[in-house]
């Protein structure tokens, strides 16, 4: 699922708890990392992140359903774009357009990710 998908159906779900739930089965569908793919752990995180790339492509993996949601969230973000790409996107206007009540360990997750994208 792009992001454009992943903003239109969360648009679409009024209930805060229902968006959240669609978050974590965004999670479940993660897709695994391959061999040989370089991963980084995301320092700031309170759960345990990484974010992998094996060429233009990104993966990430973490030991929590939200946040492997969360992660698939921004993935579909970056995923394919170069590192100056990346670096020319508001990461963060994008999250918050999506509207997800997330609680400040969450946000400072968040931020941690955009932070790794950003320095490429």
């Amino acid at each position: 699922m792009n992001f454009a998908e992943i903003k239109k159906s969360l648009d679409s779900i009024e209930n805060p708890v229902d968006k959240l739930e669609f978050v974590m089965d965004l999670g479940k569908g993660l897709e695994a990392v391959p061999e040989k793919a370089k991963c980084n752990e995301i320092v700031g995180c309170s759960s345990f992140v990484e974010i992998c790339h094996k060429g233009a492509r990104f993966y990430g993996r973490a030991d929590s359903l939200m946040v492997r949601g969360i992660v698939a969230i921004i993935l579909a973000l970056v995923d394919g774009k170069s590192a100056d790409e990346i670096k020319k996107m508001d990461l963060e206007t994008e999250i918050k357009a999506l509207k997800l009540n997330f609680g400040a360990a969450r946000l400072n997750g968040i931020q941690s990710m955009i932070n790794f994208f950003k320095n490429l």
